[in-house]
């Protein structure tokens, strides 16, 4: 009994479980009346502005509205670059601080970048705070990530 108590409060200390993100090609979200304003206030570039983030605002679903907009390498036949929305279960997220998005750069694996984010809980009907964390790598195109 003991040692199930311990196990029980161990694994209660634990931080809770990430949750992979959705990575989408750009459609309607992606739209530039969805940019957050002002503009210059929620876009960033990166590696020499060969890749762009900003926050998108779909206004609804007031629990998951807000997106990250990733335009990176690889570029296409057209010379034009990737573009992708970064969401949650289906949806975007509840809020960002786009202000404290921060970002590093590893040879090796690609750039990441961490931003604290606001998620929506359906179980108790409430917003809480989250980091949303992805790494994107410029020479495949690929974008992986999770929330916590």
């Amino acid at each position: 009994m003991r040692a199930l108590l311990t196990a029980t409060l161990c694994l209660a200390a634990l931080p809770a479980l990430s949750q992979p993100i959705d990575v989408s090609f750009c459609d309607w979200e992606s739209s530039a009346r969805n940019l957050g304003e002002p503009w210059e206030d929620y876009t960033r570039t990166f590696s020499n502005g060969k890749t762009r983030l900003a926050m998108l605002d779909t206004i609804e679903p007031a629990a998951g509205a807000v997106r990250m907009l990733v335009l990176s390498p690889p570029y296409d036949e057209l010379g034009s670059r990737q573009c992708r929305t970064l969401g949650i279960n289906g949806m975007g997220f509840a809020g960002m601080n786009f202000d404290q998005l921060s970002a590093s750069y590893d040879p090796a694996t690609g750039l990441d970048f961490t931003v604290p984010i606001q998620v929506w809980n359906s179980e108790n009907d409430s917003y809480g705070p989250g980091t949303l964390w992805f790494r994107l790598n410029q020479a495949t195109g690929e974008i992986t990530g999770h929330v916590n």
